[in-house]
Order: structure tokens, then sequence, then C-alpha cells
């Protein structure tokens, strides 16, 4: 593989099966398109049929393999995952990998005026349901010879600021679960490891930021390739740690890249 061939277009995903989780979102998409261009058949997971459609149908036409699983979040219990692995491992086989690319986020609100049930929600729909959806796959993940489990997470430093409420609780709960998760399956085929992109120009980051304001955002494609490398063999450096990708930094280019 030539040091300028970017991760997607060189099949390193090639017979493995990977699931995106938030797949018709800003980043879940592009990574997403990326899997699939490196020949991984891809469930894609999320909440809004129409989108994952058209998803769908971009990767189809792009001549890749993709599986629809409309499946909200808030909603689905233990026994909901355990349908989805269950499901996945008779129609595909295998899993590989699973991408945890789903978040929610209301806006900037001071804790104290917080409503409970919100502040509940953010916390299960960005830490709760992640890890119900990783401990269903686990026993399916751990038939593969090699395979990883990938959580986006936001800036930590940023979200442990003001008026992050919930969803700054969550991101730095997912970080602790990558650590803990993988403490306990270092010995296992399963790789763990988590995500920080840079900023990008997405729904969620526009809750926050006024979205023609924000000068640092960049196409969340740019990370596509960090994505793939995370889950493909290549991303054994990162295993239990969280890498923090700026478009750059990478041994192998993320697609589109520019320096900063």
């Amino acid at each position: 593989m030539s040091a300028a061939t970017p991760l997607a277009d060189a099949g390193v995903l090639d017979r493995r099966v990977m699931l995106v989780s938030g797949a018709h979102g800003g980043l879940g998409q592009a990574a997403s398109l990326a899997c699939a261009r490196a020949g991984a058949t891809v469930v894609l997971l999320g909440r809004k049929v129409p989108k994952l459609n058209r998803l769908y149908d971009r990767i189809v036409a792009d001549g890749g393999h993709a599986l629809l699983y409309p499946l909200d979040l808030e909603g689905a219990s233990p026994d909901d995952y355990a349908e989805l692995a269950q499901r996945i491992g008779d129609e595909l086989g295998r899993l590989d990998g699973v991408l945890h690319c789903a978040a929610t986020f209301r806006g900037l609100t001071p804790l104290l005026h917080t409503d409970p049930a919100a502040f509940a929600r953010a916390l299960h729909v960005n830490l709760t349901a992640p890890w119900w959806l990783t401990q269903a796959c686990l026993p399916l993940l751990m038939q593969a010879s090699d395979a990883a489990v990938v959580f986006a997470l936001n800036d930590l430093a940023q979200v442990r600021q003001a008026y992050w409420g919930g969803y700054g609780v969550a991101q730095h709960g997912l970080s602790a679960l990558v650590a803990i998760l993988h403490a306990e399956l270092a010995n296992s085929p399963v790789r763990v490891s988590g995500l920080q992109p840079g900023p990008m120009r997405t729904g969620l980051r526009a809750m926050a930021f006024v979205e023609e304001d924000d000068q640092v955002a960049r196409e969340p494609a740019l990370y596509a390739d960090a994505c793939v490398q995370l889950l493909s063999p290549a991303g054994s450096v990162h295993r239990g740690t969280v890498w923090k990708a700026d478009g750059v930094a990478s041994p192998f280019p993320v697609l589109g890249a520019r320096p900063t």
C-alpha cells in the first residue's frame, strides 16, 4: 500500500462487517462511506430512516455493501440491542467492528436550569446506550480474529466547561469507558479505542457555535480515514487510547486533509 493511498481506497476492510451508530450524522455518514469504500459491509444504525435510505443508496451506487437498521437509541432497550446482534450474526455471520458516532446535544444550558428529564436523556443516549450496544455485540465481536470498538469523543477540555451539561458529563464517561473496557479486554481479540476528531461542521456543533462565525470547524469527511484506520488492523497502535486526530498527525493521510 502506497503511503499516498487513503486507507478507504486500499481494501483494508475487505470481507469485514462494520456497525456504525449514528450513521446518518456528520461523522457517521462520512465514516460509513469510507468503510464501504475500504471493502466492508456496513450496518447503518440510526433513527432517521429517510437519511439512512439516502446513505444506503450512495453506498450501493458506489459499488459498496450496506444494510439498514433503523433504531432510536433513546427508546431502545437492552433486548433491542441483543436482537440487533443476533440478526447481524444470523444474516452476516460475523461482526468485526463497532463505530459509535451517535450523539445528542440540545444546546448550552446552565445545569441549574436544565430539565431533569433532558439531563437523564443526554446521559442515556450519549453514554448508557453506547455501552448497551457494545455489551450486546461483544460476544459476536469476540468470535473475530481481530475486532475493534471505537467511540467518537468530543474535546474533553471543552466539554468540561460551563453549560455543556449532561452531554459533557457523558463524554467524560465515554472516555472512562474506553480505559475500563480496554483493561478488561486487553488480552482478547477486541481492540477498544476512542477517536477525538478536530472541530467538525455538524448539526451537533451548530447547537453550541454560530456556524457562520465558526472559523475552525472542518468537514467530517476529513476524519473518515481515521475511522477506517481505527477499525482496521492498523488501529492496533491506538489500542486503549483516545486518538486526537487533527487530520495531519496520522501515519496515513486523512481523506482530503490540509495543513492547519
